[in-house]
């Protein structure tokens, strides 16, 4: 019951996020999506490789 009610917790969350989003964004430039992809990929592999190190 509780996981029940933890995903519905999760799920209402991120539906307010989506809607007010969608309400009260503001679309990036190219520069901000480019500034913002670069870090992202330095960031995913940087968690591959910490995940990896903790496996072993």
């Amino acid at each position: 019951m509780t996981l029940l009610i933890i995903l519905a917790l999760v799920f209402g969350g991120v539906a307010l996020m989506v809607f007010f989003g969608e309400k009260h964004a503001k679309p990036l430039d190219e520069k901000t999506q480019n500034k913002y992809s670069k870090i992202i990929i330095v960031l995913v592999f940087a968690s591959l490789i910490l995940g990896i190190f903790n496996s072993m």
